[in-house]
């Protein structure tokens, strides 16, 4: 935010000075500068004193940014043996009123377009509105979870409508389920790294792997015939099944970033890294990274970020970039600094610079003999003294680069979501959702299973309950929390969330993104399930949200219903 306010102020950016503290989940709505920040800083400029503004939660409903806002046509060719052989597609976006990254944003779902799957031939087109509405801006997936949406929906519109009527779908083979389907058209592990048809520069994958877990934790088969007892029976509460294989890009386009380690005289070490983080416990992960580089406890770590007068530069927290290009940095800078402590220890020790490594929690010394190891607090001052450091030594323990990873990175997973829908009321319960994702090397479990689960929760939120509503004027109709569904923890269930790994060769750490897999896997695997379970009335397709009323009214109105 520092460059564009200091520009909009007319001060010197060394003159500007942003300092993040404690921030909340950032989602894509807190990258960036709004006006009302320069606002604020013209009129305390003008008036010479420090001003605060701050928003109503109703101002920042109805005057921020929204999320999504696509309209989508999709059409999928395939041979009558379920090979995808073409998509083309037509995207209709809502930019809202002071249009920004939201009208960008069907970029990115054009460049997403293909998926997880060999689809030879592609055509998508888009077009982004002016509208009187919020505008609309990146929210979790950013364009990916649009390209999910309506290529897992139509996938499983070919399952449903063959089980509907041979007549509908005629070019797919009786009795194929959609795991299958999917399986058959998967891009396999050895076509990467690959350039898809929409430019997508794909680094790994194994996308069966993935499925085939999600299937074995979820008891699929077992599912499947549990569903079909209950459409035998006619039950009132009928089992919806939902099935989603998803691939997304992470860091795209912002492949750079700062990082600085520095061990001090005491023996601790502070390490500066240009991201800015919104609660996803990015501090751990690069304390994690510095003490096993370096052998040292985790407390002796501090990690500096958020604040432009301790932090040179940086690109700061979106794109689910943090851990794989922040993290590299430090990682990269923390063996910078222990090569320079290696050279250092061997002069001191008068021995081979081969033979010295790190022994973890002595500090750095000859291999085989930690006890002659020097601590790094002992390396730290030795640094410090000319008389004790080599002569063409750099004077301190410290390193700073920028690391450039060169290419986005593409996560992958399989999510299946089970539902129960009342046929006489609509209503729909999520039972269970089964996420297996990958994100590359995992760095820490914890951290990576709490985005999965806060990814899960918005993506089948997007899916079951929340919508923001207009009237015909273009007067917002959920402008609070109290009109605005927003579920909480006593909607969902316990989601059972669990890894692949599939390293990239792209950075370091082998770390991909995590922040936003759960939006881009969750969402279409709910919708999926309820339109599954509806499928018994004929049922090929609701909208978003799938709420009580508009899957009543769409039982109400199926032709199966009607006669």
């Amino acid at each position: 935010m520092r460059d564009p306010l200091a520009g909009v102020v007319g001060l010197h950016e060394e003159r500007v000075r942003v300092v993040a503290t404690t921030v909340g989940g950032g989602f894509g709505a807190k990258a960036g500068m709004y006006p009302e920040f320069a606002i604020a800083a013209t009129a305390a400029r003008k008036l010479g004193r420090p001003l605060k503004w701050s928003e109503t939660r109703s101002e920042n409903m109805t005057a921020m940014t929204h999320g999504r806002g696509q309209i989508q046509y999709i059409e999928l060719g395939l041979k009558r043996d379920g090979t995808f052989t073409g998509l083309r597609g037509r995207i209709v976006c809502d930019g809202g009123a002071y249009p920004g990254i939201g009208a960008f944003l069907p970029y990115l779902t054009r460049t997403m377009s293909q998926g997880v799957y060999r689809i030879p031939s592609i055509q998508m087109n888009s077009k982004s509105a002016i509208t009187n509405t919020t505008p609309t801006a990146a929210y979790r997936g950013a364009g990916r979870p649009e390209a999910a949406a309506f290529l897992e929906r139509i996938v499983d519109m070919l399952f449903l409508g063959f089980w509907i009527s041979r007549s509908v779908m005629a070019a797919v083979e009786l009795g194929r389920d959609p795991v299958d389907l999917r399986k058959q058209n998967f891009l396999r592990p050895e076509e990467f790294p690959l350039t898809t048809v929409t430019g997508a520069n794909y680094d790994s994958a194994d996308y069966v792997k993935a499925l085939d877990e999600a299937s074995r934790v979820a008891g699929y088969e077992e599912l499947r015939r549990d569903q079909a007892q209950r459409r035998e029976r006619g039950d009132v509460k009928q089992l919806g099944i939902g099935v989603s294989v998803y691939t997304e890009v992470t860091a795209g386009g912002l492949f750079q970033e700062f990082g600085a380690v520095e061990v001090h005289t005491d023996g601790t070490v502070t390490a500066t890294v240009g991201t800015s983080p919104h609660g996803q416990g990015l501090e751990t992960a690069f304390k994690m990274i510095v003490a096993e580089l370096l052998g040292v406890p985790m407390d002796a770590v501090t990690v500096v970020q958020s604040d432009t007068a301790l932090v040179p530069r940086g690109m700061g927290t979106m794109g689910s970039r943090a851990l794989q290009i922040g993290g590299s940095a430090i990682h990269k800078t923390s063996e910078l600094v222990v090569d320079k402590a290696k050279r250092l220890a061997a002069h001191l020790l008068e021995a081979d610079a081969a033979d010295i490594v790190v022994h973890e929690g002595e500090g750095v010394g000859v291999a085989g003999a930690p006890t002659t190891a020097l601590s790094w607090a002992e390396l730290a001052m030795a640094a410090g003294d000319p008389a004790r450091r080599p002569a063409d030594f750099e004077e301190g323990l410290r390193a700073e680069l920028d690391f450039n990873q060169g290419e986005a990175t593409y996560p992958f997973g399989a999510h299946i979501a089970v539902v129960e829908v009342d046929t006489e009321t609509g209503r729909v319960e999520l039972l269970r959702h089964v996420a297996v994702d990958d994100c590359g090397r995992v760095i820490n479990p914890l951290l990576v299973a709490g985005q999965q689960h806060g990814g899960i929760a918005q993506g089948v939120a997007q899916a079951l309950y929340e919508s923001v509503e207009y009237d015909d004027d273009g007067n917002p109709q959920t402008a609070n929390l109290m009109d605005y569904a927003m579920p909480s923890a006593a909607e969902l269930p316990s989601f059972e969330a669990s890894n692949t790994e599939t390293p990239t060769p792209l950075n370091p750490l082998g770390a991909k993104g995590i922040g936003e897999a759960g939006t881009i896997g969750s969402t279409p695997a709910a919708q999926n399930a309820v339109v599954d379970a509806l499928s018994i009335f004929g049922i090929h397709h609701v909208d978003m949200p799938l709420t009580s009323e508009r899957v009543w009214r769409a039982i109400r109105d199926a032709p199966a219903a009607t006669g």
